[in-house]
């Protein structure tokens, strides 16, 4: 294990935890040497694996499409991701078992096409849930998502919430969680094992307030812009602080350095891409805590002056459920996952229906 990297420094001098936002086998190892207790999977995630070490799974591929003879690419492409992320959970056990059950968890994400069907979310996530001891199910926070975090919650399912960009989101997955613990503990059920976690993609929230100072010609210092979504994360934060709420903060889609040293110190989980790792391992940023200093006023004021979306973004009760699907970093990021999900299924439309033009 690495000695002295920033990022173990980070988990073994703080209460913050990280994980490595990939099931790679390369970058996962790599992480957990550098202190990562946990991983993160989503279909964009799985075809960057697959553009990395296709000659670890393009066996495997033709082996599901085998044994499955009446499989549409779809089925075979799920089947896929489902094993990717069993694979990782492995590599992910010993810390899961040295750590009791509350760290090591490899997150599976449910199909972004269901975004609007609770019971399609919560069915597949029970499925997933049980592929692995150590295996926590991503869902999004769209109006259905949140119910369907609540339920899922109340199955036993470790939730991740992910499409996920403010506090009134964050808020809500929340209290979803809340309402399904407390539904656990009504039945006499056991809580012991559960760790949800709440993501905020803080990072496609600054990309969302500069798409959206670029579309309606607002004025604005474009350094402000990178504070954004870490002003909403540290609101949460604080708010979390005040409520004690059971779910913890997660921060993802890192677009620069202080994604990772602005939230040093707090009870919460980073997730990272393996080449931000190595950019943050690289660096000499101090690591000491820095989650509890303010963001500069003026910058937050002035977000909050000029920008509408950063408003709803930062108010707890910015948003309501039914607001979140038509949230614009929602749309544009539920959109993507899509688009992955569909580029992945074209990535085993070519082993099931070879080119034949080609030799």
């Amino acid at each position: 294990m690495a000695t002295s990297s920033p990022l173990l420094q980070t988990v073994s001098t703080t209460a913050t935890d990280y994980w490595n936002d990939s099931c790679s086998v390369e970058e996962l190892t790599y992480a957990i040497g550098h202190g990562a207790v946990g991983a993160t999977t989503n279909p964009n995630i799985v075809l960057n694996v697959l553009n990395k070490e296709m000659h670890l799974w393009e066996d495997r591929i033709r082996g599901i499409i085998f044994e499955n003879p009446t499989w549409s690419e779809e089925n075979v492409a799920w089947k896929l991701i489902e094993e990717m992320a069993v694979h990782g959970a492995g590599l992910l056990q010993p810390t899961f078992e040295r750590h009791a059950g509350l760290k090591g968890r490899l997150s599976i994400q449910t199909n972004p096409m269901y975004y609007r069907n609770c019971e399609a979310i919560v069915a597949q996530a029970r499925h997933f849930a049980n592929l692995a001891p150590n295996m926590q199910v991503k869902m999004p926070v769209t109006r259905a998502g949140v119910e369907a975090i609540e339920e899922s919650t109340f199955h036993g399912v470790n939730v991740n919430a992910t499409v996920s960009f403010t506090v009134p989101q964050a808020v809500a997955v929340a209290e979803a969680v809340e309402r399904g613990l407390n539904r656990r503990a009504a039945e006499g059920k056991d809580n012991g094992h559960m760790r949800p976690v709440c993501t905020i993609m803080i990072g496609r929230t600054d990309d969302w307030m500069k798409m959206a100072v670029k579309r309606d010609g607002i004025d604005i210092d474009p350094a402000y812009l990178d504070w954004a979504g870490i002003a909403v994360f540290k609101h949460a934060y604080q708010i979390w602080q005040e409520r004690g709420y059971r779910v913890r903060l997660l921060a993802a889609a890192y677009r620069h350095l202080g994604h990772w040293s602005e939230l040093i110190g707090g009870d919460i989980v980073l997730t990272i891409p393996y080449d931000w790792q190595l950019k943050i391992n690289a660096s000499d940023i101090p690591v000491v805590e820095r989650i509890h200093n303010p963001v500069d006023p003026k910058i937050v004021e002035t977000l909050y002056a000029k920008i509408p979306d950063f408003r709803r973004a930062y108010d707890a009760d910015g948003m309501a459920p039914i607001e979140f699907d038509g949230y614009g970093a929602t749309v544009r990021t539920l959109r993507a996952f899509i688009a992955a999900a569909h580029d992945l299924m074209a990535v085993v439309r070519e082993f099931m229906l070879p080119n034949p033009d080609v030799k």
